[in-house]
């Protein structure tokens, strides 16, 4: 079994240099809004095109739209715009970057907790209660999202 200690080696230690996971929780709760927003700009051309037929499929659209969204994002940048914009970024257990396939483990996971509420609502306590402020599918997969101008 792996212990905490070894799992989170090459990640800032959050007594040590709490600068990196200063306020990230709320940052992540804002980023998240504006990534809102952006994913229904990008859906209202297609409602548009589509003569608002497509509002009889408007869930799976904005589930697609943003799935795609998210993978894309993380896999470019290890963060979504709405990160971007709130300066923070996800790393993985080595300290690294998002790569394509731990962008699309992590969407899955955050997609998966969104279609389940109480899971989603575990996911967020997770986020305000751990040190590293780590939601559900971050503590499955041994990553952390971090201030990106810490230090």
């Amino acid at each position: 079994m792996i212990s905490t200690t070894q799992t989170y080696a090459h990640q800032p230690d959050p007594v040590m240099q709490p600068e990196f996971y200063a306020d990230v929780t709320v940052k992540r709760g804002l980023a998240w809004v504006i990534d809102t927003v952006l994913i229904t700009f990008l859906i209202l051309p297609v409602l548009l095109m589509t003569a608002f037929i497509g509002l009889f499929f408007l869930p799976l659209l904005y589930l697609i739209v943003g799935f795609g969204y998210r993978w894309i994002s993380l896999s470019g940048h290890s963060a979504t715009p709405g990160m971007r914009l709130m300066a923070i970024e996800f790393r993985d257990s080595n300290g690294h970057r998002f790569d394509g396939s731990l962008a699309l483990l992590h969407t899955l996971g955050y997609t998966l907790s969104m279609a389940v509420p109480f899971v989603q609502l575990v996911s967020i306590v997770l986020m305000f209660v751990t040190a590293r402020g780590q939601g559900l599918t971050d503590h499955v997969l041994g990553t952390v999202a971090l201030n990106r101008r810490a230090g």
